[in-house]
This record gives structure tokens, sequence and C-alpha cells, in this order.
């Protein structure tokens, strides 16, 4: 059956390049709107020329689509994509128009060409391939989900899965993304953090004043390093009360799992020019700070940042948090301890602007699942398989895996930070799009068979 797969991948890899090329051609900004709703009906389109039944759904921000093709086994496998994509700002840093697809250099150069059109792509390339080998019939059933507002948070993604649970039920999902490492070797995130991202706003004064009078007048911006002061100590340990209370401990089996994993020091340390790590990390922990929840500062906005000097007192202060939140803490809670955090210490003027959240969510590393598309993907690249216990970011995984009862796994194009996902010049080798159609086609194929 492998070879019957990789045949039609080979003879039909053209084919899936010039959809591909269509699609990341539509623009699907979710952060502006721009082309979104076109997307939303191509994306449709293209499910329906695949032979799926679809759903073009509402109500829950820009349309999710939906798409479900029956199998001869009632076993059911869901993709999890997105239309949605960054802005592609700044354009002037494209060697290409980002809406206008090129190959050069054995790559597909477009926004969204990694994230996530190109996965979703390799996903219909790997479904069409199954079909063939088994004379036009799928082994197990196929459903799509495909929204469009990833790019943005998935604020309504949770709600969407709780009020559709019968058209979306399934026995596994394989998220967006996935691929290969720096050097090759294939694997699967496990687990994803939750994240509450939100902004503080303070206001000292009706408007900005002469620094001359400093030695009177409050200063917003200093009033906001003093808030942003009391959340974190200089080792890295967050001082709101209870913010670690329900941490679940890293387990013995997550520990040999981080074991497993290739040291990433050197090349991390050379992708961004890191001359040492949050509190001098090095080796294996390293590799087990993931487990750290963290509060970062994306941003702060305050007082004068043109050239030269203003001599202002700011009256005005922002600062946009996000909190990576690691199993089994709760986004909900943490943002009532920040509030009351703040105002136990006195910063009862401080707003908190909420923004987004997300749970924590873990799949079990033993599952039939997981070693079904660590047996594949062996076949497929030739490497071990890894299997991450947790990775740093976050997605809506939790809204799937709970409500559905499922494991999910990632497999895809991606290899390693190359692909410049969310950056000018987005992009994916034709040769891991191939290999991601090649592995996924293996899973769908074996999916029925390993319950």
């Amino acid at each position: 059956m492998s070879q019957a797969i990789d045949r039609y991948l080979q003879e039909h890899l053209e084919a899936y390049l010039q959809e591909t090329i269509r699609l990341c051609a539509q623009p699907s900004v979710s952060a502006t709107g721009e082309g979104v709703l076109e997307c939303a009906s191509l994306v449709e389109h293209i499910l329906q020329q695949h032979g799926f039944e679809t759903w073009k759904i509402e109500g829950y921000g820009n349309p999710v689509v939906v798409g479900r093709a029956a199998g001869k086994s009632e076993r059911t496998l869901l993709f999890y994509n997105h239309y949605d994509v960054q802005p592609p700002e700044p354009l002037e840093l494209w060697d290409s128009p980002p809406f206008a697809p090129q190959i050069r250099e054995g790559k597909l150069f477009a926004r969204g060409a990694k994230d996530d059109k190109g996965e979703f792509m390799a996903r219909l390339a790997a479904v069409e391939a199954v079909r063939a080998a088994h004379g036009g019939e799928l082994p197990c059933g196929v459903l799509f989900v495909v929204e469009g507002n990833e790019e943005v948070g998935s604020p309504g993604i949770a709600r969407f899965v709780q009020d559709h649970l019968d058209l979306l039920k399934c026995d596994g999902a394989i998220w967006e993304e996935g691929g290969i490492d720096f050097e090759e070797r294939p694997g699967t995130s496990l687990g994803r953090r939750g994240i509450l991202a939100l902004e503080l706003e303070v206001e000292t004064l009706s408007r900005d004043a002469h620094s001359g009078n400093a030695h009177i007048l409050p200063s917003a911006a200093w009033r906001m390093v003093r808030v942003l002061a009391a959340l974190k100590d200089e080792n890295e340990r967050i001082l709101i009360p209870g913010f670690y209370d329900h941490v679940r401990p890293v387990s013995e089996q997550d520990l040999e799992l981080l074991r497993n994993l290739p040291d990433l020091e050197a090349y991390l340390r050379q992708s961004f020019g890191v001359r040492g790590f949050v509190n001098n990390l090095s080796g294996f922990e390293l590799r087990k700070a993931v487990f750290n929840p963290t509060c970062n500062i994306q941003g702060i906005t305050t007082g004068y940042q043109g050239p030269g000097t203003k001599t202002v007192i700011p009256a005005r202060a922002k600062a946009k948090l996000d909190f990576r939140l690691v199993p089994d803490q709760d986004p909900t809670d943490i943002l009532q301890k920040l509030r009351a955090h703040l105002d136990a210490e006195g910063f009862t003027d401080v707003q908190i602007t909420y923004a987004d959240y997300m749970f924590p969510a873990r799949s079990d590393p033993q599952h039939p699942l997981v070693e079904l598309a660590a047996r594949t993907a062996q076949e497929v690249y030739q490497k071990p398989y890894q299997r991450i216990p947790l990775t740093g970011g976050s997605s809506p995984v939790y809204a799937f895996a709970g409500p559905l009862n499922i494991p999910v796994i990632d497999a895809g194009v991606g290899y390693g930070i190359t692909n410049r996902t969310h950056a000018p010049n987005e992009n994916i080798r034709i040769q891991d799009f191939h290999n991601a159609a090649r592995h996924i086609a293996r899973i769908l194929d074996g999916f029925a068979g390993i319950f």
C-alpha cells in the first residue's frame, strides 16, 4: 500500500503544488479582514472538489469550514487547519510579493505557504493518495476543520466545538504544523502550554506634563515600571500569590522523554545570537524549563518615542503581557489572581484589558495514534521519532482534545525554524511538502486498524 501511495504522490505532486499556489495567492489576513471571506469560500470549494461534504459555519468570528468524507470504517480522523494568515508587513523585506507565490531554489515562497495553507494542501494530497490506493474509497472517515481566526487567537473555536460535538465526532486528530527539526528528525508535540494575554494600563495625569515638574507630578511610566517589577523577581519567579498552586509536577515519563530529545543549546545560540539563557540554564535543565510557566512583557508604550529628547512626564502607560501556563493551570484563575495581587500591592488604579486565553493540553505519549505516527515517520524519514512532551507555544488543541476525548498529534511540512513563519519570505521546501503528504497518508491508511 505504501508504494501505491508514494507513486500517486510523486505523479501528482505538481498538481497539488499548483493548488497550494492558488490558495496562497488569495489574501486572508484575519487581523485586518483582508480577503478572509473570499478565502473561506475558496477552501470550501477546494474541499468539495476533493469529494468532501462541506459546511461553512458562521457565528464564531470568521467562518469555520468543515469537510467530511466517509470511509469503510466508522473510525474518523480529524485534521485541524486554518486558512487565515498573519499580516505580511513589512512588505519591503519580501523578495517577492507575499500574495504572488513563487517557487525558487526548491521552495515555495508566499504568506501562508507554511502557516497554514501548505499544511492543509499536503493533507488533502495525502487523503487523495490513500483514496487512490484503496480503489477510490477511504479506509476510515476524514474530517477537516479549517477555521479563519487562528492568527487572532481562535476566540470562538471552543464554543464552536461545544456547539457541534455531533458533527465533530472523531477518534483522533492531526493538528496543524509539525514536521522535522533542524537535523531532519521527525517528531510530534504531545502538549501545548496555555496562555493568558492581556494589557495593563495606568493613567496618572490628564495630559503629559513638563518634566520640570517631575518633583511633584507622578509619572505613568515609573508607575508601570513598578507594576511590572511586582510581577516577577530577578530569578524569574512569578510573584502573584497562588500562581503555582495548580502546576502539575513533571512526571518521570516526561523527564524520560526530555532526556531522549536532542540538545538544542548550540543551535539556539546560533539562531538567536543569545549569549546566555534565562537563569544560566543549559543542557537537560534547558530542555526541562518548558515546564516552567512564564510572565513575558510583549511591549511597553509610554511617553515620547521620537528622535532626540522631549522633556515630558508621561500621563499614560500601557504594557502588553502574556503568561504561558502549564498543566493544570487555568488562565481564568490566573487572571483573577493577577487582579487580586495588583490590588493588594496598591495598584488598584491599574486597568486590566483582557485580550485572549487558551488552556494547556496534553496527549498520552503511548497512545496507539502516537505509536502509528512514530512507526510511519521512521519509514518516511529514516530517522528516529521524537516525542516532545510539551512545547512552549499555545494553540486551541484544548478546545478539541477535552470535549471530544481524543488524542492529538501533529505532522506536517515544517523544517525547524527555517520556514520564516509569521515573517517576510515565509516558505516551505517542496521536499518537505512531499514527505509530509507521504507521512500523513500512512497515518491515515493505518488509523482504522489501531483500535
